[in-house]
């Protein structure tokens, strides 16, 4: 299927790895120009390249941290300057500390809000007017945990509600220019859930990675982790005119794991 985007540009944030770099991959490979933004310059110079290679688009790579906002002032200003465009948004972060509530602290919540929803307003608020010049889309990667609180994750149970609610409110505020989606995915296998399992690790819940990945894999109906590439080609999807009609939607890529009806 053409999914008409070919030439567009996008900026795909925290993809350096994981479900950011598959989104930057499956945009790519529609013919996409990208612009990928990671802390470590190495990791994001290798997959940029691993981008090129794979796909021959264009790969703007831009290191810094999205907490900050000059990072994001200069995802946007960058991205127009070299494509003289900006079609597409795609938000990823890093997930937030896990543990149980009485084990954070206020720094921690803080930090989280500034990651995983002030990046996302603040890159919002530097795109529109250009994401208004055509026909704009913002995706944004959440997580099943908007739907359903999961032991441990409070942080994420608790401030990824947030995006879900901006998400629905610009969905309103700027159709028809822009359509603004969600994805809430479930376990994948990702640099995050491997982390979870090493926390687990020492807390004593599991003894070894292998036993983790297994009990993750339990919990999907589907018997496995999900495959970063799938969901990517969902949000190059969501990011087309094929997706034309969907708008202000939060859709779970879980393998049916999440109990919750709605």
């Amino acid at each position: 299927m053409d999914l008409q985007i070919d030439g567009n540009a996008a900026i795909i944030t925290a993809s350096s790895s994981g479900l950011g770099k598959a989104s930057a991959l499956a945009l790519a490979n529609e013919g996409v120009n990208v612009t990928i933004n990671g802390r470590d310059e190495d990791k994001l110079e290798a997959a940029a390249e691993d981008i090129r290679k794979s796909t021959g688009a264009s790969v703007l790579p831009i290191v810094g941290d999205i907490k900050k906002r000059e990072t994001l002032e200069t995802l946007v200003d960058r991205t127009t300057d070299r494509y003289g465009r900006l079609d597409h948004l795609v938000t990823s972060a890093g997930g937030p500390p896990s543990g149980a509530t009485l084990d954070t602290n206020e720094k921690d919540w803080y930090e989280g809000f500034d990651l995983l929803v002030m990046s996302v307003f603040r890159l919002v608020r530097e795109a529109v007017p250009f994401l208004r010049e055509g026909s704009g889309t913002i995706v944004n990667i959440t997580s099943r945990t908007v739907k359903e609180a999961l032991d441990s994750l409070v942080l994420s149970n608790s401030i990824r509600m947030s995006v879900i609610g901006l998400e629905k409110t610009l969905s309103r505020e700027l159709a028809p220019d822009v359509r603004v989606n969600s994805v809430l995915p479930g376990p994948h296998r990702t640099s995050r859930i491997e982390g979870l399992i090493d926390a687990a690790i020492e807390r004593g819940e599991v003894e070894t990675r292998e036993e983790g990945i297994e009990e993750w894999s339990s919990a999907v109906p589907l018997g496995k982790l999900g495959d970063p590439g799938d969901l990517g080609r969902l949000i190059a999807f969501l990011s087309s005119p094929r997706a034309s009609f969907i708008n202000g939607a939060a859709i779970p890529v879980d393998g049916g794991s999440s109990r919750s009806n709605l």
